[in-house]
């Protein structure tokens, strides 16, 4: 009796951990683990970049932001367009999928985003990307990987995007949280890359490159100040606590950027942490700028 009672015990314990929530970025083991149970790897940068070596097995659309996004608004296609481009890359919403691009690129959350958006539950992101395949030591691919096309039915999930009218609605009713993930300059009007320079009023100011170990890592390869991006590799859960300290985990949090990539790495990463409300502002500064109703700040 003692021992069907273990066996049981066990089953379920099994049986949880298969349904245990995904985690949203996973390290080198994850991926590793992930490719074992058979996840679905893609690669979000450039066709010239994926044809010079990609994760084994690893399919390719081309680059992200060129392919899932509108030129003008640089914001997410029609769902119908975007069912063809998944359905032909075998990319299914369904399946476990890792998403990955170069250390800490932002592309790579945009992707997840885009999937999540459109119903995907167990997809995460290889913060390293194949920055930290390679740096294990471990062989790229140069060989193109395809998987079979597939019938796809999307479901656009808008608990996880804000439109510019309802994000326009929020700020008038308030209770809401907004982070800017851009740079200070681009926060305070003086570099301008949209219609419009500044920030949402009452959004503060937390650049992408905060999540990182080494905010200015990429500066520093610049001047060969260093060897490597491992500056990038994604900062403590504890640093990333302490970063968000200020801001209630429980309450809808809308991240925003220019164009809403960067805004995707740092929703992942809140994510990440425990935060069960967040949103990104997909049109981000590029949207809210243009629109001369939409309040601004410097």
């Amino acid at each position: 009796m003692l021992s069907r009672l273990i066996t049981l015990i066990a089953a379920a314990l099994l049986a949880l951990g298969a349904h245990a929530a995904p985690t949203p970025i996973v390290d080198l083991a994850g991926v590793q683990a992930a490719v074992a149970r058979g996840a679905i790897l893609w690669d979000v940068r450039p066709a010239e970049a994926y044809r010079r070596g990609h994760l084994p097995g690893a399919v390719s659309i081309g680059d992200v932001g060129d392919v899932l996004r509108d030129p003008q608004s640089e914001e997410l296609l029609p769902p119908a367009k975007i069912e063809k481009i998944f359905a032909a890359a075998g990319l299914d919403p369904s399946q476990e999928i890792i998403v990955y691009a170069g250390r800490s690129a932002p592309p790579a959350y945009y992707g997840r985003f885009a999937l999540r958006y459109f119903g995907a539950q167990n997809v995460s992101v290889f913060h390293d990307g194949v920055d930290g395949w390679v740096a294990a030591g471990l062989p790229l691919e140069r060989k193109t990987s395809r998987r079979p096309a597939i019938k796809l039915k999307l479901a656009p999930q808008p608990q996880l995007n804000i439109e510019t009218d309802a994000l326009l609605a929020r700020l008038q009713t308030g209770g809401v949280q907004l982070i800017d993930a851009r740079t200070p300059g681009e926060y305070h009007g003086e570099v301008v890359r949209a219609a419009r320079g500044g920030h949402i009023p009452g959004a503060t100011n937390i650049p992408v490159q905060a999540n990182w170990v080494d905010p200015e890592v990429f500066t520093k390869l610049a001047q060969d100040k260093v060897a490597d991006s491992s500056g990038a590799a994604l900062a403590p859960a504890e640093k990333l606590k302490a970063l968000y300290s200020a801001f209630d985990p429980e309450k809808e949090t809308i991240v925003y950027c220019q164009s809403g990539m960067r805004a995707a790495e740092t929703a992942t990463v809140l994510e990440a942490i425990g935060f069960h409300r967040v949103r990104v502002y997909d049109a981000s500064w590029l949207g809210y700028a243009k629109r001369q109703d939409a309040p601004l700040a410097q």
